[in-house]
């Protein structure tokens, strides 16, 4: 049984206990894409360390068909926030490449959070920030992130939670249900997480916390999904010279 208004209330104690440690009086810096993952993280913050201390940074590469969702969610908590467009850096980045060397399509598509997370530091680093993970348990599981993009981050208040319980949090904040229940999309493919993964966050969820999940093709998906993508949530490997 998951017990929200509990850790509810032990998340944002660990908040401001990150913040007293590491930094006090320092910002809590937060990608806002208008998602329930950023939605809620930046909730959390608020609780935590007050609003003016939650500082959110919305990113759209172009146009963003949903940056709606992310200007209502930092209206909600009443948050400072800045709007960074990193279309011409992905662009310049793209453009900067040898003619000779063909980008694959997984390069392209991971190059904008990546993008991303460096205009977070640059916003951190002049605003005596410490960056936000928005990451969840569900899609750290099978390698849904980008390592060094979305993946990256100072503290992690979600991490350890599926998306159903990131749901439950939010619904306790507060939050606006359109914000909770949003359709998650990574913005970079045109598709739904649903569609990309092959399974739904219910089902995932669910294997995660009881081992149960009735269709073996997903059962075997999500296994090797997870076995693939642990180096992921591993600290760099390093050689280590016997001196």
């Amino acid at each position: 049984m998951f017990d929200a208004l509990k850790v509810k209330k032990d998340c944002v104690e660990w908040i401001r206990s990150f913040f007293e440690q590491n930094g006090p009086g320092c910002n809590a810096i937060v990608g806002i894409s208008g998602g329930k993952d950023s939605s809620v993280a930046a909730a959390l913050c608020v609780e935590a360390i007050g609003k003016e201390r939650v500082i959110g940074v919305l990113m759209p590469c172009g146009e963003q068909h949903d940056i709606d969702m992310a200007y209502k969610l930092v209206n909600h908590l009443g948050i400072r926030h800045y709007v960074i467009n990193i279309k011409d850096a992905v662009d310049g980045l793209k453009g900067s490449v040898p003619a000779e060397l063909e980008l694959s399509v997984q390069s392209n598509v991971n190059l904008p959070p990546r993008i991303r997370m460096s205009a977070l530091y640059l916003v951190s680093q002049s605003c005596n920030g410490r960056v936000v993970n928005t990451c969840n348990l569900s899609e750290d599981w099978v390698g849904y992130s980008t390592r060094y993009g979305d993946a990256a981050g100072d503290f992690s208040p979600l991490c350890k939670l599926t998306v159903q319980e990131v749901k439950e949090l939010g619904r306790l904040a507060g939050l606006p249900a359109d914000l909770v229940d949003k359709t998650p999309i990574d913005g970079l493919c045109g598709k739904t997480d649903e569609e990309n993964l092959g399974f739904t966050y219910a089902e995932l969820d669910r294997y995660i916390r009881t081992g149960e999940i009735e269709d073996i093709a997903k059962k075997e998906r999500i296994d090797d999904l997870h076995r693939k993508n642990l180096f992921k949530l591993q600290l760099m490997p390093a050689f280590d010279p016997e001196i």
